[in-house]
Parts: structure tokens; sequence; C-alpha cells
């Protein structure tokens, strides 16, 4: 007899029904899978032998053939052992064979037949419900992850018998109720008053976070870069349901959500050690994973030791900064995902770090200071929207009872003036000031006559290239929006043009 059944399977990030047919003829034990399937899918066959006999049904003596289409697709995992299991003994009559009828189902067996939760669970649900699916069974572990597509009755089950019951009408699973969006959470971080001094450089990541720009920070060992850099968090807005569920969809893919946490409900800060390869970083393997960059998306990636990351790394970051997505291609997988991520460098001045310190001597030649900062290229610089030098906080300022601003003072001038940029963009499909284009740029960053003329003067002075030109104009329309302002102004484009200042003095004008 022949079962047909509904799966999902994944290319990139973007959900693909797979029929799942299963044919019971006469022959001699022997059991085929078709349809490209991968290793993983292949050795199927044993675990869902040993989960229907342990769950006390009978296997078929005779031959089987699982076809999974369409055969053009390649099929990879596990996400097919539990529709194949329930194929199997709906062609044996176990139950109705249109008992199944309007279902997607996933999950991996065990040999017990317990149902294990599998990865990329939300954007196949996404794409099922707009295919006109609503009726879905899914492993437990993966149950709030699936409930969070309104409109879908998730069906979690823990187990291969639980599954059959269900389709027998012996003992109906209760759908799971649809989740409901409580706001985002604060990643833990430190506090934006505990950072003793360094308030130019608190005041830079404000305006790099409040138009999520790229922010480099320059600066001797233990003047702050690291601190500074991991309580960026702290004062990153909320997150909204949609992007919430952009985020959940790209680490389901990975992997990474762990323990039915359902939706990622605070923002990515991904640090990723200068040892990184470029698939790490970019994405890639055989089966085209998602990278850092992708995994950081909405968030903050944060690169240590910036000038130590290998440098096909670095110039690898390019076009993701440019395009804020990230196109990987494989020999037997392509993907597009998305990549609008906070890039936020820290780096020393020089190999030993201290050059430029008011207290230690630099160790360093000027040839190694030379081939040190060369690391970073002109078209990496261009790309970094705001650089800051950092400077050892002196005595009185480390002792000092005062605190500065509180991250939820900061945060609440951030999420005003993000709020502001997503009422402005909304018809033209951006978030933030850091993704204008040029016509949109014409059209937003209108300035007064004595903006344009220091900004013409520092173009001149700086020898600023046309990429770094449009940064700034960028940073000051975040700097307009911070202080309320409609117009871009004189004091903006004098802060914006100062976080320029470290091309010409660390990199010298032949850069430009």
């Amino acid at each position: 007899m022949l079962a047909k059944l509904t799966s999902y399977g994944l290319i990139g990030i973007q959900g693909c029904p797979i029929d799942v047919e299963v044919d019971i003829s006469y022959g001699s034990q022997r059991v085929d899978t078709v349809g490209l399937p991968d290793n993983a899918v292949k050795e199927s066959k044993e675990r869902v032998r040993s989960a229907i006999c342990n769950c006390g049904y009978s296997y078929p003596d005779t031959r089987l053939l699982v076809n999974l289409a369409p055969a053009d697709i390649r099929k990879e995992g596990t996400v097919y052992d539990l529709p194949i299991a329930l194929g199997i003994l709906a062609a044996r009559g176990s139950f109705g064979l249109n008992a199944a009828d309007g279902y997607v189902i996933i999950g991996e067996l065990a040999l017990d037949g317990t149902v294990r939760g599998v990865n990329g669970v939300l954007p196949m649900m996404i794409d099922a419900y707009e295919r006109g699916y609503r009726k879905v069974m899914v492993p437990a572990d993966n149950a709030k992850e699936a409930s969070c597509v309104a409109g879908l009755e998730v069906y979690p089950v823990g187990q291969l018998a639980e599954a059959v019951a269900h389709f027998k009408g012996f003992c109906r699973i209760e759908p799971m109720p649809e989740y409901v969006w409580e706001g985002s959470t604060v990643k833990p971080g430190c506090d934006f008053s505990e950072i003793k001094g360094q308030q130019a450089a608190k005041r830079a990541a404000e305006i790099a976070v409040a138009g999520n720009h790229n922010l480099l920070m320059v600066g001797s060992p233990g003047s702050g870069k690291t601190m500074l850099a991991r309580s960026l968090p702290t004062i990153l807005p909320e997150l909204t349901i949609a992007e919430a569920l952009e985020i959940t969809r790209i680490h389901s893919v990975a992997g990474e959500l762990k323990g039915g946490l359902g939706i990622v409900r605070e923002r990515p800060f991904r640090a990723p050690h200068h040892s990184a390869s470029i698939p790490a970083i970019v994405g890639g393997g055989t089966k085209a994973l998602p990278g850092e960059i992708s995994l950081a998306h909405y968030g903050v990636l944060f690169m240590d030791e910036f000038p130590e990351f290998p440098p096909m790394v670095l110039e690898a970051l390019r076009q993701p900064l440019e395009d804020g997505a990230v196109t990987i291609t494989r020999a037997s997988a392509k993907a597009t995902y998305p990549a609008d991520f906070m890039l936020v460098a820290a780096m020393n001045p020089c190999p030993c770090g201290n050059f430029g310190s008011k207290t230690k001597e630099c160790r360093c030649t000027p040839a190694q200071i030379e081939r040190y900062r060369n690391r970073i290229s002109s078209p990496i610089l261009d790309r970094l929207d705001i650089h800051i030098e950092m400077t050892e906080v002196d005595y009185t300022e480390l002792t000092a009872a005062a605190s500065g601003e509180s991250s939820a003072t900061v945060r609440a001038r951030v999420s005003r003036a993000r709020e502001l940029q997503r009422q402005r963009y909304e018809a033209d499909g951006i978030l933030f000031n850091s993704q204008l284009n040029t016509p949109l740029m014409r059209k937003y960053c209108r300035m007064s006559a004595e903006a344009e003329q220091i900004l013409h003067l520092a173009y001149d002075k700086l020898r600023l290239s046309a990429r770094a030109y449009t940064r700034v104009i960028k940073v000051a329309r975040t700097i307009a929006d911070i202080g309320g302002s409609p117009t871009i102004e004189k004091p903006h484009v004098l802060e914006a043009v100062q976080y320029r200042g470290l091309d010409e003095k660390y990199w010298g004008s032949s850069r430009y």
C-alpha cells in the first residue's frame, strides 16, 4: 500500500515542503530511500525500524520504498524520521491513510520512539503557514518555537506512540496555545554608570547604537575598550516582534535555540575569537549555515583585537557591511542570510599597545607599527562610521564616587532616536540612518548652509573618500535625531567630522 504525508525541509532560512511517500510492496525485505537524501536521511531507516519495533508495532518484512519529493532538492538532517515512521505505519494499516491529511509533520526519532527536537522549525512553520497549512505536528522541544506563528495549530509530540494514537483518534493531542509576545529583555552587561571616565567614548557609543553605525575603538590596553563594548547590550532598544522573529529564524537554522526557549527575546551580542575562520564569521560549511555576522543580525558583532583577525576574514566583511546581507554558495547548497549588524571593533594603536600612552613607553619600531595598522585596509576603515580614541583613565576619575549616566537613561535616548528613524523610513523599507542610500540621503539629510560649508572644508582637509563623506552625513543625521533636530546643523556636522580624525592620525593621508 502507498501512504503520503507532508514534511518540511530548509533551503537557507527558507522552508520547503517535502512529500514523504511510503510504498510497501511484495518482495524480499529491503528498504530504499530515494529523492537525493544525505547520509543522515539514509540512516533514518535504522532509527525508524528500532523506534517502530520498540513502540510495540510490527515492521514490514517486505520491500519498502521511501520517496522524498521533489526529487531534485537535496534532503538533509533527521527531520524526516517521524513522517517516515508514520508513513510506514499508515501503509501497514495502523491508522487511516487520510488521518494525517493537511498536517505538516517533522521530528527526529530516538531508538525507543522518543521524538527529539530539530533545527530550523520557525522558518519551516512560517513558510507552511504562507502556503496554507494550518496543522503541524512537531517535537515537544520545538513546540514553543512553532507556536510563534499566529494561526497555526501546533501539536507537540514526545513519543511515536502519541502521534499514532492521535491519528487513530484514541488520545488526541491538545494543540499548543498561541505564543503571546511579552516584549524583549535586556541582555545583562556592564552598566554605563560603572564605566569611569571615557565620556567621549560613551557619547560615541550612544551615537553608534542610535543609528546602527559601525564603531572603531583605538586605545592602549586597560583603557576600557572591551568593557565599553560589552556594555552596549544594556543600551540597545527593545526588540519588536518582527525583529525577534527574523533573528529567531537565523538562530533556529544554526541550532542556536536551546532548551525550548521559543523565540529570541534579546538583541544578539556576538564576540568571536580572532582565530575564527571565514566560514565561522561569514557563514558556510557543507550545509551553507549562517555565520557570526548573520547571528548578530539586528544586534552587535564585537571583534576585539581587530588587526589580529586573518586579513581574508576582515576583507570578507566588506560586502555584508555594505549590503546588509550575505549569499553563501557551495557545491551542494546556496543560501542568502540577512546580516544587518552593528560592527564594533577594538584595537591597540601598536603591537605592544603603548603608542601614545601617558604612562608607558612604546617598544615598537615604526616599521612594526606601520605593518600592524596596515592590516586594516582602506575599504574596511571607510566602512567604520565612527572612530574613537581611548586613553588611560587617571586615578582621580577611577576612584571618583560620582557615577555617570545609567544605561537606562542612555537607552531611553537611543530608543527615542530609533523610533524617530522607524517612523521616518516606514515607507522606504529601512530602519536605521546607517542604511540610507544616496536618493534617501538627498530626501532626509537636509543641512543648513553653515553645516554644508563645514562639511566641504572637512572633505578637502581630511581628504575623505566618497564613502567616508556619506558616512559623515549619516552620523550627523543620527546626532541630529538624538537632539531632536529635523535639520542637520553645524554642531552636528562638527561632531560627526571629529569621529573621522583617527584616519589621518593613525593611517595618514596616503590612505585616501
